[in-house]
Formats: C-alpha cells, sequence, structure tokens
C-alpha cells in the first residue's frame, strides 16, 4: 500500500473514534486565534474543517490566512465549552508535533472565502480560483461532477453509445451567431465552433448507431444573460426509428431521475404534462410556462367586440382573474401598472367584483351593463375577484404582454413554491414564425424538424399554421430541453429553408455532409438535448448558470482571469493571412 506522504485523512472525517490517532492533515489555512501563546488554526480542504493546536508559535513563521500547510499531530478532544456541534470534526482537534508549508505565505486576499453575496461577480470571476475555495461553488462542482456521473451511467443502461463529435467544425445557419477560428492552412477560410452537433448526430444515424449520447460543449456567440452563456454544455442524444413518444419517455427519465436523486425539491409525477404549442401560449402567454403558477389567460375578445372603449377597439384582449385580492390597497395595483409600463404596455385595465355585486375600477365606467354581466358570468369571477386586462391589436403581442402581468402576478402573489420542480413539455410547435421586426418568416424551433405529414410538401399552406414534431421540455418558466423528429425527406427539407429565403444552391452548399449522406439511405430519427447546467442551475437555486460553471466568462463575455478574448501578435496576424482594420469610421 502507498503511503500518501501529506495526508493519511481529510479535514472533514476524524471524529470522537479516532482520539490518539497519529494523523497527517493538509489544506488551507482558514483562520488563526492566538489564545495568549496558545495558537489555534482552523484547517480546510475539500471535506471540511479540522482545528489544530499549536503550542509552539515559531511554527507559525511564513503562514497566513489561505496559506497551504501540512500537520502531523494526535487526534484529542477539545474542552468541553469548545466543541463546535456544527462540523462533523468538532469535538476533535489536532495537537500539532510538526508543521510544514507547503506554499509560499498566501498574500492578502481581494475578497474573503465564503463572502460570495457580498462580493462583485467580476472580481469573483477575475480570481475564480479563489471563489472555487468557497462553500458554495465547491459544493457547486462537486454536484455538477454527480450529476455527470449519473447521466453517463443512466444513459449506458439505456443502451445508449457514448461519441465525441468535433469541436472545430463548419459555420451553419441554425440561428445564432457562430464563434469562427480562422485557418493557417487555408488563407481566408474559417472553422466554426458547434452551435450544437446537430449535423454530427444525424451523420451518426445514417451511419447505423441506434442510439447516441454525449455531454456536448455549445457554442454561441450572443449577448449572455441568466440561462445563457458563451458556452455550455447538453446531454445530446439521439435515436434512430423513434416515435416521438419514445424521445419524451426517454426525457422524462433523465429528468425524474436527476432531479428525484439530487434534490430535496418536490418533483413533477411521471409522465409530465404535456401541451401543445397553441395551448401553452393561449393559456399562459409563453411556450416556457411556469406551472407552479395557478393563473390562467383566458380571451375576452368575442366578450368585448362591441366595445367602445377606443383601446379595446378592434383589438386581441387577453384577461387574467385572480381570487381574493380585491381588498389590496392601490399602491399594490399601482405596483402592477408600473410593472405594465415598464415591459412597453400602454397601460392595464383592472375591476373587482364588489360585494353587492357591481363592478369597481378605472375602465368600470367604459363598460356596459351587458358587457359587465358577461365578463362576472363569463370568466367566473367571484366577490374579491379582480380582472386584469391586456389588449393590442396584434394577437402575438396580446399574447406576450398576459404572460408577463401573469409572471409577475404569480411573483408579487407569492404564487411560485420555490420547493417545487414543475415540468412539462410543449410540443407541436409551428415551423415558422414572423419576426416582428423584420416582417419575414423564420423557423420557430428547429429547421431540420420534420413537419406533420399533412403538411409535409408545405404547398397551399399558410405559414403559420404549418406545425412539426418538435416540443421543449420546461420546468419553473425555464426551457430545459429542445427536440424534435428530423426530416429525412431531402426535397421537403429543401423547401423549408427556401420557404425561409434560401436557394436550394445555398442549402446543398450549407448542408452538403447531409444531403449527401441522405442519398445513401437514411433511418427515421430524432433526439433531443437537455441542458446540463439549466438543471443544475434549478435544482441549486442559482440566480445564473455562471454559479455552476467551473470557469466561467463574466456577464461581459470577457474573461479577466485568462484575458480573453486578447490580441494577436503581428507574426500571428500574418501566419493566418488576417489584417485587422485600424482605421475608424
Amino acid at each position: 500500500m502507498k503511503v500518501n506522504k501529506y495526508r493519511t485523512n481529510t479535514c472533514g472525517e476524524l471524529t470522537i473514534d479516532d482520539l490518539g490517532k497519529k494523523v497527517v492533515l493538509s489544506g488551507f489555512v482558514n483562520t488563526i486565534r492566538d489564545h495568549g501563546g496558545v495558537m489555534f488554526l482552523d484547517l480546510r480542504d475539500h471535506a471540511g474543517i479540522t482545528q489544530v493546536v499549536v503550542h509552539d508559535e515559531s511554527m507559525l513563521d511564513g503562514v497566513s490566512k489561505e496559506t497551504v500547510i501540512k500537520v502531523t499531530g494526535e487526534v484529542i478532544k477539545r474542552d468541553e465549552e469548545t466543541i463546535n456541534t456544527k462540523l462533523t470534526t468538532g469535538e476533535i482537534e489536532i495537537k500539532t508535533e510538526s508543521l510544514e508549508v507547503l506554499s509560499s505565505k498566501a498574500k492578502t486576499l481581494p475578497f474573503e472565502i465564503d463572502g460570495t453575496n457580498s462580493v462583485n461577480e467580476d472580481v469573483r470571476l477575475k480570481y475564480r480560483y479563489l471563489d472555487m475555495r468557497s462553500k458554495k461553488i465547491s459544493r457547486n462542482m462537486k454536484l455538477r461532477s454527480d450529476v455527470l456521473h449519473f447521466i453517463r451511467n443512466k444513459m449506458y443502461d439505456l443502451h445508449f453509445t457514448e461519441v465525441q463529435t468535433p469541436i472545430l467544425t463548419v459555420s451553419s445557419p441554425e440561428g445564432a451567431r457562430d464563434f469562427v477560428v480562422p485557418s493557417r492552412k487555408f488563407k481566408g477560410k474559417f472553422y466554426a465552433l458547434p452551435q450544437a452537433p446537430q449535423i454530427y448526430k444525424e451523420l451518426l444515424m445514417v451511419g447505423g448507431v441506434d442510439k447516441y449520447f454525449q455531454v456536448a460543449p455549445c457554442f454561441r456567440d450572443e449577448d449572455s444573460r441568466k440561462d445563457r452563456t458563451l458556452e455550455f454544455y447538453q446531454l445530446d442524444l439521439e435515436m434512430a426509428y423513434p416515435e416521438e413518444d419514445d424521445i419524451l419517455e426517454v426525457g422524462e427519465e433523465i429528468f425524474y431521475d436527476v432531479f428525484t436523486n439530487f434534490s430535496n425539491k418536490e418533483v413533477s409525477n411521471r409522465p409530465f404534462r404535456r401541451l401543445t404549442y397553441k395551448e401553452a401560449m393561449e393559456s399562459y402567454g409563453t411556450d416556457k410556462p411556469d406551472l407552479r403558477n395557478p393563473l390562467i389567460i383566458k380571451d375576452a375578445s368575442e366578450v368585448l367586440k362591441d366595445t367602445t372603449f377606443n383601446p379595446f377597439k378592434n383589438s386581441i384582449i387577453k384577461v387574467i382573474v385572480v381570487d381574493d385580492i380585491g381588498s389590496k390597497p392601490n399602491s399594490w395595483f399601482n405596483e402592477i401598472v408600473e410593472y405594465a409600463s415598464s415591459i412597453g404596455m400602454p397601460g392595464i385595465g383592472y375591476i373587482t367584483l364588489m360585494e353587492d355585486g357591481t363592478l369597481k375600477g378605472p375602465i368600470d365606467k367604459f363598460l356596459s351593463e351587458e358587457e359587465r354581466n358577461s365578463l362576472i358570468k363569463e370568466f367566473n369571477m367571484k366577490t374579491g375577484s379582480v380582472m386584469f386586462f391586456i389588449a393590442n391589436k396584434k394577437l402575438s403581442v396580446a399574447r406576450n404582454f398576459a404572460g408577463q402581468i401573469r409572471d409577475e402576478l404569480g411573483r408579487k402573489l407569492e404564487l411560485l413554491d420555490p420547493n417545487k420542480l414543475e415540468l412539462c413539455i410543449v410540443k407541436d410547435f409551428p415551423m415558422f414564425e414572423l419576426d416582428e421586426k423584420t416582417n419575414k418568416y423564420k423557423f420557430c424551433h428547429n429547421p431540420f424538424s420534420k413537419p406533420f405529414d399533412e403538411y409535409k410538401d408545405y404547398d397551399n399552406h399558410n405559414m403559420d399554421e404549418i406545425l412539426a414534431y418538435q416540443f421543449d421540455f420546461v420546468c419553473n418558466g425555464n426551457e430545459m430541453a429542445s427536440g424534435a423528429i428530423r426530416n429525412t425527406d431531402l426535397d421537403s427539407l429543401v423547401k423549408g429553408f427556401e420557404m425561409v429565403g434560401y436557394t436550394k444552391d445555398e442549402v446543398e452548399k450549407r448542408f452538403n455532409s447531409l444531403f449527401t449522406a441522405f442519398k445513401y439511405g437514411v433511418p427515421p430519427h430524432g433526439g433531443m438535448a437537455p441542458g446540463i447546467d439549466r438543471m443544475l442551475m434549478l435544482m441549486l437555486d442559482e440566480p445564473n448558470l455562471r454559479e455552476v460553471q467551473a470557469f466561467p466568462a463574466s456577464s461581459s463575455g470577457a474573461d479577466q482571469m485568462m484575458g480573453s478574448p486578447a490580441e494577436l501578435t503581428d507574426e500571428q496576424l500574418e501566419e493566418l493571412g488576417i489584417k485587422i482594420d485600424t482605421e475608424e469610421d
């Protein structure tokens, strides 16, 4: 047996049962306390903290907080008044016989370890190697490792084959900007980092792989937000010869088993609730609804079709009824009005059903008696109920505003149980959606998705009504995974791209490998890609993905720790055939 000269135990495992044991511990000095010539050190490693007693002060020459040391000594019992019941090691301490400094004396740190909540994030990320010494980040990294281990074993148990696909690939129009890498050998040409292994996993199906998976890095040159960073990881999987339900059942098993094994939160029972895209947009105003919130959006356009109230005329009118809030003070409702204004709404109307059966509110005077009665009856208002009105000429805008108001009401009324992970599946997405900014159609979900059979030729159909076998897994208002049955009909695939402005030649050139491969026989296939970082973010109640990644860039996309992005030398630029234009506009 090999003897480790640096440690026989970790700093988190010794207990009263180890009294009298000679041990060697190594770690960071967490604290130093001087009790009249007797020094007490808390020694910390990945496993915990152990108190160390030093009677010879000269042993601490060259030692400061966060210096790495090795201590040899005997496990002894603490005095009764110094026992720390919060620590596993709280009943014992180490009587030091020798102490060795294993690193140079640590400088004063730029921030206190475990002062995470009070430290600016950019500072923490610049010194991430210090930040990860904290309990929180250390815990997050350990959970990430455990979850990945579990997922890999799960996929093997489900008879998936793990395959790594290339990082250097070709640019393709998949929705986001590519990160590109200039080629030295082929000047003027560029590799791209994969937004996802989409083409490769389909080629694996052509190659006869039955069920594939990998924990795949994905790269997208987008502005960071709480649930998206420049690079992230997903569990990428694809299956040959599946029905849509086959993929959904695999996804349910992965999410349910990971969440129930690694989170103390209540998890939705399987099978998860399934909604069509249309149902989600109508009832919740979003394709990623938070089902912890019981509020439902209803449509009052028909009830108010003859309204004389100008803001409602010729508009789509959405309403949300909330019971038992009629007694809230005016200031509470004013905050809702202010929120509506902050998201771009011109205003928001509301009415309250009083005890005497009358309605009270800013827009009551604009309603006819017939409209009042119809609203109360149609939307089952009760005494104390408040109805909020959201109106717009465009359906998509009315839905979007109603969804945001629903979310805000859920937050203000504390309807979102933080101890629940409420999962659902949103399916039957439209193949195309209208871009309001350009007034042109674009792919709604995934361009490689298979349209429903009745739409596969795309002829004689309005682009808004074409549906496809594509779906998302959603949890607590977060998109957790996207997937689809793939379109293996080359003519149909080309036609879909033509519908959004590509020519056949452009499509075949950009996806030459896929088009060539499909001509040699291709099994029907489909898959999905659960987001690893998002799963961890939800389980740990972290505010953003950066808290569950080891070395993330900051929210701006810069990595101050490594100094990236960085300039290249003139020699490097010349070798790559790149000239930097330094002229100002």
